[in-house]
């Protein structure tokens, strides 16, 4: 492959990504503006825990938000972090993403407090910037050191506020679970080197 066409191939995958994660938090405001114009008759898909009837709600709890300014606090990192997390291929990407709001969301409804509503993409964002993290470290990528490295002084001070049980209104029950989620997951969907010949 010749270097022109290698960075087509690159700038072609970024363009994807970015397409990907437009529509992915249009999607999220559209949503809101349906909730909010049904007189937020989304909100009950909302993680309610230990119910089994909520099991249902795992995956469409992290598109729906409470309010606008939810949504728009999760838009900004969600669109940067996910298009760094998309860079490194749509189907690996799909696939983490689809871990970690399953396994965050299944952590909520087994440890969330008794009479709680949780919904949001927080927890796959805090995912993302556990993955994003600790990804090129075990890969042994520098560049993907280096974004790890400015992703942490990015959002790292939000994402320590987040993980604090004195917070109202936020729980940090999924952030904490989405984030050990998405370092996990930095270690399953690691890529391994191709064998040499």
């Amino acid at each position: 492959m010749s270097g022109a066409e290698l960075e087509w191939s690159r700038g072609d995958r970024a363009k994807t990504a970015a397409k990907l994660m437009v529509g992915w938090v249009a999607l999220l405001w559209l949503l809101e503006v349906v909730d909010v114009v049904s007189g937020h008759a989304l909100d009950g898909l909302g993680i309610e825990p230990r119910r089994a009837s909520e099991l249902i709600d795992v995956v469409p709890a992290a598109f729906v938000h409470f309010g606008f300014g939810h949504v728009a606090a999760n838009s900004v990192p969600l669109l940067v972090m996910g298009f760094l997390a998309a860079l490194g291929g749509l189907r690996r990407f799909a696939a983490l993403c689809l871990v970690i709001v399953v396994a965050d969301g299944l952590g909520v409804w087994l440890v969330a407090p008794a009479h709680t509503n949780t919904a949001g993409a927080s927890g796959l964002i805090f995912g993302l910037f556990g993955f994003l993290l600790v990804s090129g470290v075990v890969e042994r990528r520098p560049l993907g050191v280096v974004v790890g490295l400015m992703v942490g002084a990015v959002w790292g001070g939000s994402i320590l506020l987040g993980l604090s049980p004195l917070q109202t209104g936020v729980s940090w029950q999924a952030h904490l679970i989405g984030l050990a989620t998405g370092v996990a997951a930095a270690f399953w969907f690691r890529r391994r080197p191709a064998p040499a010949l």
